[in-house]
């Protein structure tokens, strides 16, 4: 159904449907094999909700329109604690999260913020579209900066992530670094030629 939606938007350019496509394929992928079923098997409860489509393809779709070539990523947050999902009561991160980050660098999160930092929708996301994770490229001149903000509240700790675009001038090409605060988003436009 989500795939059909994506294809279906007949003013989304192919490079912005193959990668949210992606996204949710690597998603209903963790998913099954977490659950002992086959992808097309899936049912998505939290992440099925149009938002959770509205915020991977307005993401990839804000990528495409800023003109990032690469997506740098800082290591990810774990987490800790639990966290209460349709399958009841979880370990943070919740199992289909952690399938999704195996071979991503992980770091612990603030430890003031207790719970799940990367949802599964987050984590399919970084997946799809991040070229490497950990510091942004020798070279990376950060160009502008963007912030969001989540609606989940932490006592001591801001629910925000931040996107810095700019240009990589040792490599010639935009490049994009997502970190979540406490790690942020970094994003690279293509350098102009000197």
């Amino acid at each position: 159904v989500i795939r059909r939606m994506i294809e279906g938007a007949a003013t989304l350019p192919e490079w912005v449907k193959a990668r949210s496509i992606r996204a949710f394929q690597l998603l209903a992928e963790a998913e099954a094999a977490t659950h002992g079923a086959r992808p097309e098997d899936v049912h998505f409860h939290e992440v099925g909700a149009i938002d959770s489509i509205v915020d991977t393809v307005g993401t990839v779709l804000a990528l495409h329109l800023l003109g990032v070539d690469e997506v740098f990523a800082s290591f990810v947050p774990y987490g800790a604690g639990t966290v209460w999902t349709a399958h009841g009561l979880l370990p943070v991160p919740a199992p289909a999260t952690l399938r999704l980050l195996a071979g991503v660098p992980m770091c612990p999160g603030p430890p003031s913020a207790s719970g799940e930092l990367v949802t599964p929708t987050g984590a399919a996301l970084l997946k799809a579209i991040v070229s490497s994770f950990g510091r942004p490229p020798h070279g990376f001149v950060p160009e502008k900066i963007g912030f969001g903000a989540g609606t989940k509240e932490f006592p001591k700790h801001p629910n925000v992530v931040r996107v810095t675009i700019g240009t990589v001038h040792d490599l010639g090409k935009p490049h994009a670094n997502p970190q979540a605060v406490g790690g942020s988003p970094v994003a690279a436009r293509p350098a102009a030629a000197p």
